[in-house]
């Protein structure tokens, strides 16, 4: 098992395209400014830009179709699943070799391998992050057994908290509450439709519990209350009254969509 990776480095394919893209970067004081470093180093692709991922497919593209061509599939029993410039390689065959194989295609492209996003990772003994998801052995209550499965990503809860943070600041508690409410349930809900394979009920727990707090410390805030006040703003107010959007009332582990 490779993976993940990343090769945000290569010659972009359309110049002109990219040209005239900015990209916004913040320098060592915390300033934000727009530049074309894609454009006065002839390399990359626009970051955060509709037309990146595109220009990350077409990179792909020849990648997948020259890593079949080329025999390296049936050669090392390795397919690859990527979902624009990330990738892992499934490999039944030597990962080392496939490894090798990679690079080399990488370079004969003109495109750059984030190495420190890049492993060999052998399953099911350790587990790996791919697309937000901590792939590897879990516990099944149901199947009272382990399994190979996924589950939300340490860092993908951790930015989720940052972003709940951000929304419950002190500086919001001059909106109406309602205002507050919604707009951390639009959050939730899109985080927990994406995030609703595997054992996510530790994830969703943990989500729930700093969110009523922030909320807590929010509405104390406003209405000048110390504390988080539990007998104040109860779950059940927060959930009832306020409408709050409870993760671990969600359905969960549920199936997945096929074209």
């Amino acid at each position: 098992m490779l993976g993940p990776s990343r090769e945000r480095q290569g010659r972009a394919a359309s110049d002109e395209a990219v040209a005239g893209c900015p990209v916004e970067e913040t320098d060592e004081r915390g300033r934000t400014q727009r530049a074309t470093r894609n454009k006065d180093e002839g390399r990359g692709t626009p970051q955060g830009a509709p037309l990146s991922p595109l220009l990350a497919n077409l990179y792909m593209r020849r990648f997948v179709l020259g890593w079949k061509q080329l025999g390296h599939e049936s050669r090392f029993r390795a397919r690859i699943v990527n979902y624009a410039d990330d990738f892992v390689i499934l490999c039944r065959g030597s990962a080392e070799q496939a490894a090798a194989a990679m690079r080399s295609m990488m370079q004969r492209l003109k495109l750059t391998v984030n190495e420190a996003k890049t492993r060999i990772c052998k399953l099911p003994a350790e587990s790996f992050d791919f697309l937000g998801y901590t792939i590897g052995m879990y516990w099944s209550w149901p199947q009272q057994r382990m399994v190979l499965s996924t589950r939300p990503s340490a860092k993908a809860i951790k930015r989720l908290k940052a972003k709940i943070s951000e929304t419950t600041r002190k500086t919001m508690t001059l909106l109406d509450v309602e205002l507050v409410v919604e707009r951390l349930n639009r959050m939730l809900n899109g985080w927990a439709n994406y995030f609703c394979r595997g054992p996510v009920s530790t994830a969703y727990r943990a989500i729930d519990k700093h969110v009523e707090n922030r909320l807590r410390q929010c509405l104390g805030g406003k209405h000048k209350h110390g504390g988080l006040r539990h007998d104040l703003y109860p779950n059940e107010y927060l959930h009832g009254a306020l409408g709050l959007v409870q993760l671990t009332a969600r359905p969960r582990n549920v199936p997945c969509a096929k074209a």
